[in-house]
């Protein structure tokens, strides 16, 4: 990419919205998995571009929105500690647990501090030795290479006081829940073009070819969304259900195999529960048998607990694609990112957050 301005240029977005008006004869539901992508569909208004026969939900590509509610509770109590640093990004701090946020523990005196990088959090340990930092690690396959480089630096340089509570999912197990779900409405889908810089394309062959769902690997500016959609209606009218990189410019198909491979080495695949949707076998990454030091459940004594979630939230319906944000009683009333009932409402990458933010008074006026 050499100007951005060239992925946000209306009269191009124009054109393809066109092209997409002729190419769709049927009505189809496309699914975008990443939460950047969807700040740029409400942003932009790429959806609102779009002819009435097509249309945009919203996936669970937002990796603070489906931490489940006992991970940041654990969270919370590890941080409650005296003698601890609970180092986190900062979208996680206002993330309703059960009863508080990590921002209410900082208030009451815990250090809870944000950081950019796993790799300050290690910083914090080696500088702060008599005190116990842990880092909150959550996100997809994209931060998951960071995180094991914190992890394998800290065994290799044997920082003891340093460990990570893991909250890391994965996405082609969250497609395959969505397309095997009774449920079902989305018929192709939008893959994150930042995950498969990482992980490559061939994870997403079998679950087209079982599915027959067409999978477009995309970017996150409006020309890229737009162009992804083109493709998949494409797919849809011929009766094609491939995989295709509309991101040549990021992602290879072998991804990135370093990055890879340090995941093997420090991370193992297991089940993990998703906030608002359930469990999802192997959909998840915990500390490997050779790293399991490191992991802040185990150091800490707050694994196996399990937490009932808010059943006024209805935002694992929007993590389905089964509902808009905009269709939850709550919505701009109840919940808001000063009073929110679920963390799609606080994290930078929510799909209710960017309905709050750039559509709540158009929303309003149409009601």
């Amino acid at each position: 990419m050499k100007y951005l301005d060239e992925y946000r240029d209306a009269e191009a977005a124009r054109r393809l919205a066109d092209r997409i008006a002729r190419a769709g004869t049927r009505p189809w539901t496309i699914m975008e998995v990443c939460g950047g992508q969807t700040h740029a569909i409400v942003r932009f208004g790429i959806d609102e571009l779009l002819p009435p026969t097509i249309t945009l939900v919203h996936g669970p590509g937002c990796p603070v929105c489906v931490t489940p509610v006992e991970l940041i509770d654990q969270a919370i109590e590890i941080a409650g500690r005296p003698n601890v640093v609970l180092a986190s990004f900062g979208d996680m701090l206002r993330v309703p647990g059960t009863n508080e946020d990590l921002l209410a523990v900082k208030a009451r005196g815990g250090d809870v501090r944000m950081v950019y990088s796993p790799m300050d959090a290690l910083a914090l340990a080696r500088a702060n030795p008599a005190r116990e930092v842990v880092f909150f690690a959550v996100g997809f396959e994209t931060t998951a290479p960071a995180n094991a480089m914190a992890v394998a630096e800290a065994h290799r340089h044997r920082v003891s006081n340093f460990s990570i509570l893991v909250s890391h999912v994965l996405v082609p197990p969250a497609i395959e829940a969505i397309v095997s779900s009774p449920q079902r409405r989305v018929q192709g889908f939008l893959a994150a073009g930042h995950v498969c810089t990482v992980m490559g394309s061939g994870e997403y062959e079998p679950l087209a070819r079982k599915y027959r769902v067409p999978i477009v690997i995309t970017g996150f500016e409006p020309l890229d969304i737009l162009d992804g959609v083109c493709r998949c209606i494409q797919q849809l009218e011929e009766g094609r259900a491939e995989v295709e990189n509309a991101y040549a410019r990021a992602v290879r198909a072998e991804g990135n195999r370093p990055a890879q491979a340090l995941i093997a080495d420090v991370f193992r695949i297991v089940h993990r529960r998703w906030r608002g949707i359930g469990e999802i076998p192997r959909s998840g990454l915990a500390l490997s048998e050779r790293y399991a030091g490191f992991d802040a459940q185990v150091r800490f004594g707050v694994a196996g607990r399990a937490t009932e979630e808010s059943s006024e939230c209805v935002s694992g319906l929007v993590l389905q694609g089964l509902r808009k944000p905009q269709e939850c009683p709550a919505f701009g009333a109840r919940c808001t990112p000063d009073h929110p009932l679920g963390a799609t409402m606080v994290s930078a990458e929510g799909a209710c957050a960017a309905y709050y933010r750039y559509r709540r008074f158009s929303e309003a006026s149409h009601a």
